[in-house]
């Protein structure tokens, strides 16, 4: 059973992504303009607000907590003990170990959950046994080891005390927050059921027979506009089609897409995930109500409704934390390190040249948002190329002496630093693309189906492909391709460990200017 589990996903994942990365043949139309009903535009502002991670949450609230009761603890010892005996490992211990084995107690007695935040008096019941037990176990201890009389009993009920108040405190104001977060919806996994009909409200009355969870559907989007997917499911409003649905998740703050297709209707299964699976979504494939099973715990769960991941989100919760710290980190670090590089690009772009110092490109950001990318101006004023529709070629007469020279030294881009401290960008990334980008007046979303998904993180200032030598013009499909597939293989691979590997090869990648222009 458990190499036909296997063989199921992985069936599922080659064949939907093996698809999107093919090329599309004789096709030369316009991308389609895809327009939300009046409905749907009405629950996208609803959902306009970012959400607040729950994990992260969690986690924040557990090392606060371990900080704030070693630092009580700290001042009692410095307000009561100090200066008759001074501040040694002694005194740190227990300090230290009893922080640790508060929080430990809270976390297995569950206190450490949304719906713990939410209810006061419970989780201040929960937090005053784990509280107690802590001193209790210190009494024990020093009675066995005959300390009583080394440490200071005074101290011992100061802490004990203050710890206590603190916790009244705190958590009045941690269920205070939560409560108003989750009124405003901030707090919750935001879901849309995929495919409508009876499945959907099937789905739909099993996630909402879940108590304490912590799903907010949205709505439904389905293809489908017979019998079989009605207007309202389970008073659930359906609104719009698949292809509207890949516009609605750009536009809101979705976490989760839930599809209510049953696992036999292969084709059409692969159909929808082929068009979902470039958005930065958790997706997963309900098996509530299907005859195939796999064992309990090939299923990710809420409540008992057990469901099948296929995608998931690339860099979430504590990953994108520590990469949104690493890029602030090292692009400080590279602003002070290049200003001269820079201060030295910006005086030769404005002595040799009339215009601007800085060219401002519309380009992909992250879930296709487009944002103003910051670039050294390289060609005469007169003759820029603000969509990037004709690639710059050698020798090219629309580029400033300047302009080539900075343009070969990747120079140019340096400003972009700028755009990582304003959280437009990456450090690394899939290079952001200009929103005209095309190879033989096909933009390049019409060349490569799936092209999208490179857009699943952040583009970067530097990236897989352009240490792999994917740089420069792409005037084939082939180059363009390469260029996706190096992208898709750092989405699926990232690490900060991998960022690292990447920023350091970067410098030397720079020496191959062939195909920089």
């Amino acid at each position: 059973m458990n190499s036909a589990e296997n063989d199921f996903r992985k069936r599922f994942r080659e064949a939907v992504q093996s698809k999107a990365g093919e090329l599309r043949e004789g096709e030369t139309g316009q991308r389609a303009k895809v327009e939300l009903s009046v409905r749907a535009m009405e629950v996208a502002k609803m959902l306009s607000s970012r959400q607040i991670s729950i994990t992260v949450l969690c986690a924040v609230v557990r090392v606060s907590e371990a900080l704030a009761i070693f630092a009580i603890g700290l001042a009692c010892f410095f307000g009561y003990v100090y200066p008759d005996e001074r501040f040694s490992l002694f005194y740190a211990a227990p300090l230290l170990f009893g922080s640790l084995l508060a929080v430990g107690l809270i976390q297995a007695a569950d206190g450490y959950q949304l719906t713990a935040f939410r209810s006061y008096a419970a989780q201040l019941g929960r937090i005053f046994a784990a509280w107690t037990v802590v001193f209790a176990f210190f009494a024990l201890a020093m009675f066995f080891a005959k300390l009583g009389d080394t440490y200071s009993r005074v101290w011992f009920a100061a802490w004990y005390a203050a710890g206590l108040a603190f916790f009244v405190v705190s958590r009045a104001v941690i269920a205070r927050l939560v409560r108003k977060w989750s009124d405003e919806g901030r707090l919750e996994r935001r879901a849309i059921i995929v495919g409508g009909g009876q499945p959907a409200a099937e789905l739909i009355q099993d996630l909402e027979a879940q108590a304490n969870n912590d799903i907010r559907i949205c709505g439904i989007f389905d293809d489908r506009s017979d019998d079989r997917s009605p207007p309202i499911v389970a008073g659930y409003p359906k609104l719009g089609t698949i292809a509207e649905l890949v516009e609605f998740a750009r536009l809101t703050s979705i976490d989760l897409l839930i599809v209510s297709i049953p696992l036999r209707a292969e084709e059409r299964l692969l159909q929808l995930l082929k068009k979902l699976w470039i958005l930065p979504i958790d997706i997963r494939l309900s098996a509530h109500c299907d005859k195939m099973r796999f064992r309990p715990r090939s299923y990710s769960y809420i409540g008992k409704v057990p469901l099948l991941d296929m995608f998931s989100k690339p860099i979430a919760d504590w990953d994108a934390i520590s990469k949104r710290i690493f890029d602030l980190v090292f692009a400080c670090i590279a602003i002070v390190l290049l200003s001269p590089v820079m201060a030295g690009a910006a005086l030769a772009v404005k002595m040799t040249s009339r215009g601007p110092i800085l060219f401002k490109q519309k380009r992909y950001g992250f879930n296709n948002e487009v944002i103003d990318v910051l670039k050294f101006r390289s060609m005469y004023v007169d003759q820029e190329d603000l969509m990037a529709r004709k690639a710059v070629t050698r020798d090219d007469p629309r580029v400033t002496p300047v302009g080539r020279f900075i343009r070969k030294s990747s120079i140019d881009e340096l400003p972009q630093l700028f755009n990582v401290l304003r959280g437009e960008l990456s450090l690394v990334g899939p290079r952001p693309h200009a929103l005209g980008a095309n190879t033989n007046e096909k933009l390049w979303d019409e060349v490569i189906d799936g092209y999208f998904a490179r857009h699943k993180v952040k583009p970067g200032v530097t990236g897989w492909a352009q240490i792999n030598g994917w740089r420069g013009e792409c005037d084939t499909p082939d180059k363009i391709r390469g260029r996706i597939e190096n992208d898709l293989y750092y989405i699926e691979n990232w690490s900060l460990g991998l960022d690292l590997y990447i920023l350091f090869m970067t410098p030397f990648r720079l020496f191959n200017t062939e195909n920089a222009f």
